[in-house]
């Protein structure tokens, strides 16, 4: 695609805007994703499409997720993105099995870091309809996603995400490559589910409470933040509740519930 005039476009800061300029990390980030003629591909956030004009031809299908009207107008007057599918909405209203695509898709996406926890627990939800994801994201929540057991990074994301998803973190990335300039480094970060999740569907719920529950009040043991939940003695048995959430593993978390 030519280059693009960002200077026109009115950032808009609640939809965290922030477009990438730097062709080789494109061409970075292309390779790491690796799309293959066959693939169908959901995407996130296209903005102005630098990244959709790369993908887009070499694939067999896109659809492009955009809550800006004014960018969607852009991407429709694009001449080397006719055929493109783009839906005008928030990712998170959106189901996969309803979008005009065929399913499982692989995801990509430079996405707002404001809901950035949100997203990824819509990858959760929508987990029958996708393969893999690769997610830019800031750093700092990429780290917390990756954490190791007994590291102050380790928390719920990690436990909850980790119950369901693969993390691989895939590399970082300055912030000078964007216009505007954000104040953190960002991460490209690649999900694949579990060949077997952890939890099931039906005790996701209860999952996800009592692990924000025990990391709610992290420095407390847990036999004083989990008291009222009723864990089965078995579990009080092999699990040590005079230990901190940050000293379990994500399997141990899971045989809680």
């Amino acid at each position: 695609m030519k280059k693009k005039n960002y200077s026109n476009h009115p950032f808009r800061k609640k939809w965290g805007q922030n477009f990438l300029t730097d062709i080789n990390l494109l061409d970075k980030i292309i390779r790491t994703i690796d799309p293959k003629v066959s693939d169908n591909f959901l995407e996130i956030g296209p903005g102005e499409g630098a990244l959709t004009g790369r993908i887009f031809p070499q694939i067999n299908s896109l659809v492009s997720i955009e809550i800006d009207p004014l960018l969607i107008d852009r991407l429709r007057k694009e001449p080397s993105l006719k055929g493109l599918q783009i839906v005008h909405g928030d990712i998170l209203n959106q189901n996969i099995e309803d979008l005009p695509i065929i399913n499982p898709v692989r995801i990509f996406g430079n996405i707002p870091y404001n809901i950035t926890s949100p997203i990824l627990f819509w990858l959760i939800e929508q987990l029958d309809y996708w393969s893999d994801a690769y997610i830019m994201m800031q750093k700092e929540v990429a780290d917390r996603l990756c954490a190791t057991v007994d590291t102050k990074s380790y928390g719920r994301l990690t436990v909850v995400i980790g119950a369901y998803l693969d993390i691989k973190y895939c590399f970082t990335i300055k912030p000078d490559v964007f216009i505007p300039k954000p104040k953190v480094e960002s991460a490209i970060v690649r999900f694949s589910k579990k060949k077997e999740a952890l939890i099931s569907d039906e005790k996701y719920k209860r999952f996800n409470r009592l692990v924000a529950t025990a990391f709610s009040q992290r420095r407390k043991m847990l036999r004083n933040t989990l008291k009222g939940w009723d864990i089965p003695k078995n579990i009080q048995d092999k699990i040590d509740f005079t230990r901190r959430p940050e000293n379990l593993t994500i399997s141990e978390f899971a045989s809680m519930v």
